[in-house]
């Protein structure tokens, strides 16, 4: 019997199924060893050792694996299909080797880039040894990131109090971000006008004509700066005739796109769907692992985190034949479409994201699908099958017109497709930051035709700033750059906001006043690091590592020699000379321009100090340069006059409680702003629920936030008391031990003993009676021994869920970004210890 190692449980189960009974199959769950968070993980003195350390629940399974293969002939490591894949073969190995495991054992190593009956078993006939070189460049990429993390992170606290951390690619991420905001800030509107005819063909079909030229000269966007202007030449319009001049249509091909790559599906499912990266990661997980299908478990997509743009041979002909059988034959191309990706270091060893088989379609496949997973695998079926297929014919018309004997002339510009070709099956959305008017078609006209005028219309437009990043937009421009990998991304993006450095308004990225400070002080003082070029160019290197063309260790060797001077020449700065040059970087944020146009650096409350940067315990604000003596303060991005109340440590006071008589004050703590009744460990506190701002906090709200969870009434069933309060998630009720969700935060202050009754009742209306099971804020999929994982938030705090077994949730971690692979570890942590089975079974007969 060969043990054969993969990361996923649920991937364990599938291919345990296909390979038999001569095969046992066990899951890593990931990553088995890892540096640990404290200094000397990485020692470049000693040629870039390193220690890897393996935490309980890895300890465990490592343990479970290394029992399996000393009973065993051979090992199979099985690990995902790509760098980090390679690198967990490579662990497990080492650990084999470490315990003595492995003796003469034979091991290989295989792939599968879909999980399949015949990809699976296509895969163990080809085993190969562990790429080197793939190790090489992973342990290089590890090494980078402690270094320049466990480096600059320290430096960061002692000269800017209340940053967190700073990263190799995250810092770049951070500066794409607050570089575009700085690009907002700068942007100065410009008013301009247009004029539009609505127009009527001799047969009475309307449409629509936009001014181009006048008087001889042709107009551009700004052209026409005023209502004056605009208004004088509408009246010229509206006593004006008009004649079509030409008529010209060409013919044009749109030819379809490649197949998803990880960028480009989290890109499509952000502008389609709505779905953050995380999300997207989450259900392409799913699908690429397998779902039961009527009683067969099957992967449904191949390998989803690739930046190959092609498909195998033996699946462009399938989706040809389906093109042909869903389509007919007229949307086939004469030969089959090959691809070439565009970005910067992709790596093309795989696939696109694909579906495993072209016959299984999305109608088929809803029904074993939730609604999520559906929609996210049609898009993917959809755009596979649209890159095999026909280009669409489009014919695109644009009409001259003549108007007031040559004065002026209009245009009127449509498009109509003649043939759909890969349309039918998957039309491109436009880019969410795109401006294009929408192609509309045009009725039929013939040069020398006069036109009837029905209305002349003049709209005033000004000038937009550049959009703020979304998740996808600022995806596609790391790619584009060359920065990051697709493994990265939604972790580059989970850090920026665990961090507090960015928050996502409206799925934009909007980068915080930390995050702004944060970048300014690394582009002045550590610019080379935060370049693209650079960032870019190291990506490079580590993609030579990884075709044997370089050697890890003199790279490494290479970044640190420059790394280390740079990092102890700034340990000399004073943490004067960092805040003056951060004052001219920032004077946008921190210096707002005032309404009656004094300078913004001069103290609005003593007339003469000078405001400045500066850092207290709970990092950075703007004060008076004459302190203590004035003691103005506000927190960054503020506009207000009402700085004079803040303490030099950041706190504003906002009375007293009248009836303890203790000091209500508002202050900004690691996890965001909060207020505090009094002082000491005795002091009771209260976080900011989601949409309420320091700015709005006044004595009055902060003794209403300070006053919950709130008693509402007893039940008149129970007798029971119902409380409200604002949980993590939200605003609650509390009754006999289950929780049920209120709307608006507003209504915990406010909800009747009748409301909260009828809340209550509709919730248990929804779910068994008596004493309920906090609801799940989200599931993430099946446990391989039965069961779904869900994550609850309970009395103690948040938990994961499964069977019989709840799970603490740590407080580091984000409960809603917990992937289904940390959840597993959870468990089985949990489970270990209590000997409880995470669910169970129904009995079968023998």
């Amino acid at each position: 019997m060969d043990v054969v190692i993969v990361e996923s449980p649920a991937k364990a189960k599938t291919i345990n199924k296909y390979l038999g009974k001569d095969y046992k199959v066990l899951a890593s769950f990931g990553h088995v060893r890892d540096l640990p968070a404290k200094d000397g993980s990485v020692r470049p003195d000693e040629d870039f050792a390193m220690s890897w350390s393996v935490d309980s629940p890895s300890a465990k399974r490592l343990n479970d694996i290394v029992k399996a293969v000393k009973d065993a002939d051979g090992v199979i490591l099985a690990t995902d299909p790509d760098r980090e894949g390679e690198a967990i073969s490579w662990h497990v190995l080492e650990v084999l080797r470490q315990k003595r495991a492995l003796k003469d054992k034979k091991v290989s190593r295989v792939a599968f880039n879909a999980i399949t009956r015949n990809a699976v078993l296509e895969a163990m006939k080809a085993p190969r040894e562990i790429d080197a070189s793939l190790v090489d460049a992973y342990l290089a990429r590890r090494a980078l990131d402690y270094l320049v993390g466990f480096t600059l992170s320290p430096v960061l606290w002692r000269k800017l109090p209340g940053a967190r951390s700073a990263g190799r690619v995250q810092s770049v991420a951070l500066r794409l971000v607050c570089d575009r905001e700085g690009e907002i800030e700068r942007f100065i509107r410009e008013e301009y006008w247009q004029i539009v005819a609505l127009l009527d063909t001799p047969r009475g079909d309307t449409f629509e004509a936009r001014l181009t030229e006048l008087e001889g000269r042709k107009l551009q966007k700004l052209d026409i700066k005023n209502q004056e202007e605009a208004s004088r030449i509408k009246t010229l319009l509206e006593g004006a005739s008009y004649r079509v001049l030409s008529v010209e249509a060409k013919p044009t091909r749109r030819n379809p796109a490649p197949p998803f790559t990880t960028s480009t599906l989290q890109q499509a499912a952000s502008s389609r769907l709505g779905f953050s990266a995380a999300r997207t990661m989450q259900i392409s997980q799913r699908l690429y692992e397998g779902v039961d299908i009527g009683g067969e478990t099957a992967g449904l997509i191949t390998y989803m985190r690739t930046d190959g743009v092609q498909m195998a041979p033996e699946a462009v002909e399938q989706a040809r034949s389906a093109v042909v059988h869903t389509f007919g034959e007229r949307y086939l191309p004469a030969k089959p479409r090959h691809y070439s990706t565009k970005a910067r270091n992709a790596q093309e060893a795989h696939e696109a994201i694909r579906p495993t088989d072209f016959t299984r379609t999305p109608d088929q496949m809803r029904k074993y699908l939730d609604a999520d997973q559906a929609r996210l695998y049609e898009m993917i079926w959809k755009r596979s099958i649209a890159s095999q297929m026909e280009a669409a014919q489009i014919e695109r018309t644009t009409v001259e017109i003549d108007a007031a004997d040559g004065k002026a002339r209009l245009r009127a510009v449509g498009s109509v497709v003649r043939f759909d070709g890969f349309l039918a099956a998957y039309a491109e959305v436009k880019d969410e930051d795109s401006q294009d008017e929408e192609d509309r078609s045009l009725p039929v006209m013939s040069p020398s035709e006069t036109l009837t005028r029905k209305s002349i219309n003049a709209t005033q437009h000004t000038t937009e700033p550049p959009p703020r990043y979304s998740e996808a937009t600022l995806i596609k421009k790391l790619e584009e750059l060359g920065i990051g990998r697709p493994s990265t991304y939604t972790a580059i993006l989970k850090t920026l906001v665990d961090r507090d450095y960015v928050t996502i308004d409206k799925r934009r990225l909007v980068p915080q006043p930390k995050g702004r400070v944060v970048t300014a002080f690394l582009e002045n003082f550590f610019q080379r690091y935060v370049e693209y070029d650079f960032t870019a160019d190291l990506e490079e290197k580590l993609d030579e590592i990884s075709d044997g063309k370089l050697a890890w260790k003199q790279v490494l060797r290479d970044f640190w020699s420059d790394f280390s001077r740079a990092v102890e020449d700034i340990k000399e700065l004073r943490v004067t000379d960092v805040l003056e040059a951060l004052n001219e970087e920032l004077a946008p944020l921190l210096f707002p321009p005032r309404e009656d146009g004094t300078d913004p650096r001069i103290c609005p409350k003593c007339g003469s100090g000078r405001l400045s940067l500066k850092m207290g315990r709970y990092g950075a604000f703007v004060g008076c340069s004459n302190y203590p003596e004035c003691g103005y303060t506000r927190q960054l991005g503020e506009n207000g006059e009402t700085g004079e109340a803040y303490a030099v440590d950041g706190t504003k006071v906002l009375g007293n409680d009248p009836l303890s008589g203790d000091e209500i004050t508002l202050r900004s703590g690691r996890f965001g702003p909060y207020v505090q009744r009094g002082e000491g460990k005795e002091a009771k506190r209260a976080g900011l629920p989601k949409g309420w701002t320091p700015e709005s906090i006044d004595l009055e709200r902060a003794l209403a936030l300070l006053s919950l969870p709130r008693d509402v009434g007893k039940h008149p069933e129970t007798g029971k008391m119902i409380s409200a309060g604002i949980g993590r998630y939200g605003p609650f009720l509390l009754h006999d031990g289950a929780y049920a969700n209120i709307e608006s935060v507003e209504d915990v202050f406010s909800i009747g003993l009748n409301r909260a009754v009828t809340i209550i009742a509709e919730k248990q209306a929804k779910g068994p009676r008596g004493r309920a099971k906090p609801a799940a804020l989200k599931e993430l999929g099946e446990h391989p021994d039965g069961g779904v994982i869900t994550v609850r938030d309970g009395r103690y705090g948040p938990y994961v869920n499964v069977g019989k077994v709840n799970a603490t949730i740590p407080k580091e971690k984000d409960p809603m970004s917990l992937t289904r692979e940390e959840a597993l570890e959870l468990i089985a942590a949990k489970a270990g210890k209590t000997g409880k089975k995470p669910a169970r079974r129904a009995k079968t007969g023998s």
